[in-house]
Formats: structure tokens, C-alpha cells, sequence
């Protein structure tokens, strides 16, 4: 997969393109539609599909202190857009001058002069240009005056409801990530370096790995079953068994800043200064205080167990 920090980075038009444009923040099952069907008309037409996204989110930079939490970084974003079959991504960096682009001159200049679409597919609800004026009527209008055709795609709904970018946050934020899951195609998944923390864990007999996240969204406060996959360095791709917990870690400090820390089941080695990423699969209690450190211990080897028997089974 190319990838292209904005259309005016690109050298040519692609041969043929099937564009696809939009934020797609997670890649959910709604946006996996869109990809699915981009990428089967440019097989179908021998081009090449592509996807014109930004870089912020155009909400960071227009109305920063009502943007999203973004579900996904950029490099996750652009993992799974390949792992979709995405020939080409145009990164548009979103600036406040790119922000005065009107909706003509966006679809006439970055859509049609630069990649030159012969089709062109996006969800119901995309708005473009200038204060975001730009209309479905005014795309579907323009489109074959210039030589392209437009297509909308509908929502796709989960157990009846739409699923949206908002409604997975809402979902992660109350620690509902088996949902989450069902809404995304994949588990909700951090991703960062391991970095040194007070090796509280080791004492007690479950190490854990301390992430860094990259990502804006944390699951709520609690213990979850998930693995952890290694993105770096020896092993890299493996998936190791994992019980995380998502807190401030009450039993010894409760002012401590939430993190997310993992103790992989049955491994042993350092995994500091690595870059991984933790899948949040099934949630198994909320973070409490424990009158004892004993305490503590005998509900992390319960936990442990439970993560365990979950993991094996492919329930979680």
C-alpha cells in the first residue's frame, strides 16, 4: 500500500481509481462495507482503490474542545486499511487553510484534477469543504459533469442500530468492549511502548507490562482478558495471553493516573522498551480497593484463572 501525505503528493492520477473519502476513525464494520466494495469494483474495473482521509481529524483543528477521542492512531488506521486491500491512502494533513477549501473547488481540484476517480463511494452522512457545506446533492451533481460516478452506502446497522464511530467510544467509555468488539470486526486494542513502572506486581507474584498508549481512548476502569501482541523485536506478530487492568490501582495509591497494565498468563521474559498492543476481549470485574495486599493477590489469581479458561475456549 502507497501512502501519500496529501493529493498534491501524489505524482499522478492513480490508474482507474475507486476512491473512497472520510475520516474512518476505528474502521468499523460500516467502514469495512465501504472498503469491501471500493476494493472489489477497482478489481472488477483493473484500477486501483484508494482512500482520501485526514490527518487531524478535521474536528481537532475547527472546534478542538469538542473533537473526538480518536479510537484509533494513525498507524492502526493505516495497518488496517492495508489489511483491507487498499492500494493507495491519501493522508491529507487538515490545516486551518485546508479548512477554507470550498466544496467545489475540493471536489474539482483534490478529488477529480489529482486522482481522476472513475467511481467514487461514501457513507450517507459525509459532508465536505468549507464548514463542512458540501452536500451529497452537490458530489452526486458534480461527479458526472466531471466524469465520475458517485454511490452512497448506507449505514450498516448492528442488533438495530447504526454503527458509528460515537456509539464505539460510548461503548469502550463503560467498559462494554465485547460490543465494542461486535461493532468493530476486531477487539478494541491499545497500542504503545512497555515502559518501567514500580514493579508493584512482581512483588505479588503477577509481573506486568506498563503501556505507554498512543491512543486517546481508554477502556473504563476495570480488569479485562485480552492478549497482547508484539509489534517489535524478537517474536514480533505473536499474540501472548493476557488479564489487563485498566485503573488508578486504589489498594496502593488511589490518586495514581489511570494506565493500562497487562500480566501475560504463563510467560516469562522483559518486555521493556517494545512496542505492543493490548485487545480488550471480554470484561471480567470493576477496579476495587482490597483491605490487603493478600487480598489483592488472591483476586488476581482468581482473575488469572478466569482469563485463563476464557482465552482457551475463544470466549473472550
Amino acid at each position: 500500500m502507497q501512502v501519500f501525505r496529501g493529493a498534491a503528493a501524489l505524482p499522478h492520477p492513480p490508474r482507474r481509481a475507486v476512491l473512497t473519502i472520510g475520516n474512518f476513525d476505528g474502521l468499523h464494520v460500516g467502514h469495512r462495507q465501504i472498503l469491501r466494495t471500493v476494493t472489489e469494483r477497482a478489481n472488477a474495473l483493473g484500477g486501483e482503490s484508494v482512500v482520501y482521509t485526514f490527518d487531524p481529524h478535521p474536528r481537532k483543528v475547527l472546534q478542538p474542545d469538542r473533537a473526538p477521542s480518536m479510537l484509533t492512531t494513525t498507524e492502526q488506521k493505516l495497518e488496517l486499511l492495508e489489511a483491507a486491500g487498499i492500494a493507495i491512502v491519501v493522508l491529507e494533513p487538515f490545516t486551518p487553510a485546508f479548512a477554507t477549501t470550498t466544496p467545489d473547488t475540493f471536489v474539482r481540484e483534490n478529488l477529480h484534477a489529482r486522482i481522476a476517480p472513475l467511481e467514487v463511494y461514501v457513507g450517507y452522512d459525509f459532508h465536505y469543504g468549507r464548514d463542512r457545506a458540501g452536500s451529497m446533492r452537490l458530489l452526486t451533481e458534480l461527479g458526472p459533469r466531471l466524469g465520475f460516478a458517485v454511490t452512497i452506502i448506507p449505514e450498516v446497522t448492528v442488533d438495530g442500530a447504526d454503527v458509528s464511530s460515537s456509539r464505539i467510544r460510548e461503548l469502550v467509555a463503560v467498559g462494554e468492549v465485547e460490543q465494542a468488539a461486535r461493532l468493530l470486526g476486531r477487539p478494541f486494542a491499545l497500542r504503545g511502548a512497555v515502559v518501567a513502572g514500580d514493579r508493584r506486581g512482581r512483588t505479588i507474584g503477577f509481573p506486568t507490562l506498563n503501556l505507554a498508549a498512543e491512543n486517546e481512548v481508554l477502556p473504563a476502569l476495570g480488569v479485562y482478558a485480552g492478549h497482547v501482541r508484539l509489534l517489535d523485536g524478537a517474536g514480533v506478530g505473536a499474540w501472548l495471553a493476557a488479564v489487563i487492568n485498566v485503573g488508578r490501582r486504589p489498594t496502593f495509591k488511589a490518586d495514581d493516573p489511570p494506565l493500562a497494565e497487562a500480566h501475560l498468563i504463563d510467560f516469562e521474559g522483559d518486555l521493556y522498551g517494545r512496542r505492543v498492543e493490548i485487545a480488550f476481549e471480554a470484561r471480567l470485574r470493576e477496579e476495587r480497593r482490597f483491605p490487603s495486599v493478600e487480598a489483592l493477590r488472591e483476586q488476581i489469581a482468581r482473575d488469572v484463572e478466569v482469563g485463563r479458561r476464557l482465552l482457551a475456549a475463544g470466549a473472550a
